[in-house]
């Protein structure tokens, strides 16, 4: 439901010259900061975090934008950090250093700056470095190379306590999503503002790409009553936004009344894929390997609510599906016949990891890859396509996680009716009238052409 806030006006976003890009020492450039939450201006825009000489990526994320032209966002702040492993950043402190490599880590740059207090981290699901696998409990723990203490986002709770903001002047999110609804740390992002608002903290996005494109929306939108933490919102399966995005239309249509700032990017464009950025892949979970495994996944994580793997813990996890009992050959021809655009699928053998995928740990299993020809290929199709054929195959040998499926499809109605054996085209009805509507939503939201 949409709201009529006149805290609507709160977001603010933070757009410093193109060209701006300043070096200097951090003192010095902080010194000359102001710290106006209302925009920039143009003297503020000049103060820095970190000094940039050498060449950045054609794609600055937000954090880049934040160390070199809006360091006044944060000076005088005591911040708390929301972020793990994919919070780098390319501006460069030597004109030797190369973009094919992040320079540094947010955290360091702001531990490391004269002019911000870090007081707190805190830590999503796979951990502040980013190592744990899927539903695996985090610690609370303390940073070694900082001594700032991590706060566990997904242990005893999976926002932020009262407590755990005791201290803190300003939340500042960095994460980098994959651009799937089921991906949880854009959950983690919605549960944090909705903290910093009950304590009237503002909060700040620096955003980062959505992988997999801005302009392709896919799959179903979300029922409420099935709203969880790998699905919060009515929000498609491929929602084509970016965090900083989806934290502007939260505040509004979830009725967030946090102070939102969000950094943008600079370079972006919405039909870009990551590969497209100029920004090296760090890989976002154990089992996101690649831009291709990010293609995939909104269609096949689903799998992870059935008895097949979907190849955890090998190098093109979510790209392939199987089960020892499949006929990886007989499966690919059956789902070529469907004639999808933009994808194709091939029959595969492969090992999943034990550890990684709690499926066949070890074993050989028979099934198909997932072969995308078009970053536009419509992966939540594709994968209803692929249940319904993987089942027909299974026989008695099929079940159902339920509970596990019906929070990752948004929805009781797909599990029932492939049970009913209804066909894809009556599985996907109505799919594409929800598009519609979430696409009109959003639109007010968003940030890049």
């Amino acid at each position: 439901m949409r709201h009529n806030l006149d805290h609507r006006q709160s977001i603010h976003m933070f757009l410093p010259p193109q060209s701006a890009l300043f070096t200097g020492l951090f003192a010095c450039l902080l010194a000359a900061c102001g710290t106006d939450s209302e925009g920039v201006d143009a003297e503020a825009s000049g103060a820095a975090l970190v000094a940039t000489e050498a060449p950045a990526p054609p794609v600055r994320p937000g954090v880049d934008v934040l160390l070199t032209d809006s360091a006044h966002v944060v000076a005088g702040r005591r911040v708390g950090l929301v972020t793990n492993h994919t919070g780098v950043y390319w501006a460069s402190a030597t004109a030797e250093a190369s973009t094919d490599e992040a320079v540094g880590h947010v955290i360091d740059a702001l531990y490391s700056s004269p002019d911000v207090e870090l007081v707190a981290l805190y830590g999503p699901e796979h951990g502040i470095r980013g190592a744990a696998e899927a539903g695996v409990r985090v610690d609370t723990e303390i940073d070694e190379q900082t001594g700032v203490t991590v706060f566990s986002l997904y242990g005893e709770t999976l926002r932020p306590t009262p407590d755990m903001l005791e201290g803190v002047d300003i939340l500042v999110y960095d994460m980098q999503d994959i651009g799937a609804r089921y991906y949880t740390y854009v959950s983690t992002m919605a549960y944090a503002m909705e903290a910093a608002a009950e304590q009237g903290i503002p909060f700040v996005v620096l955003d980062r790409p959505n992988p997999i494109r801005g302009d392709v929306v896919q799959g179903n939108v979300l029922d409420p009553a099935f709203s969880s933490f790998v699905g919060l919102y009515p929000v498609p399966m491929r929602h084509g936004m970016t965090p900083g995005e989806l934290a502007r239309m939260y505040v509004v249509e979830q009725g967030i009344e946090v102070d939102l700032r969000v950094i943008p990017m600079e370079g972006w464009a919405r039909d870009m894929t990551y590969d497209e950025t100029g920004l090296p892949w760090v890989p976002p979970s154990p089992n996101m390997p690649s831009l291709e495994s990010a293609l995939a996944y909104p269609g096949t994580c689903l799998f992870e609510g059935t008895p097949l793997s979907v190849g955890r813990g090998t190098d093109r996890a979510f790209q392939w599906v199987g089960a020892p009992w499949l006929d990886g050959g007989a499966l690919a021809e059956a789902l070529n016949g469907y004639g999808f655009e933009g994808v194709s699928f091939e029959a595969v053998t492969f090992t999943p990891d034990a550890p990684g995928d709690g499926k066949f740990g070890g074993e050989a299993v028979n099934g198909v890859r997932v072969v995308g020809e078009s970053s536009a290929y419509d992966a939540p199709r594709v994968a209803v396509a692929m249940l319904v054929e993987t089942r027909r195959a299974s026989g008695d040998r099929w079940f159902w996680r339920e509970s596990h499926f019906d929070r990752l499809a948004g929805t009781d109605a797909l599990r029932t009716g492939i049970d009913a054996d209804m066909t894809v085209d009556e599985l996907t009805r109505g799919w594409a009238e929800a598009l519609s509507g979430f696409e009109a939503t959003r639109s007010p939201y968003l940030i890049y052409p």
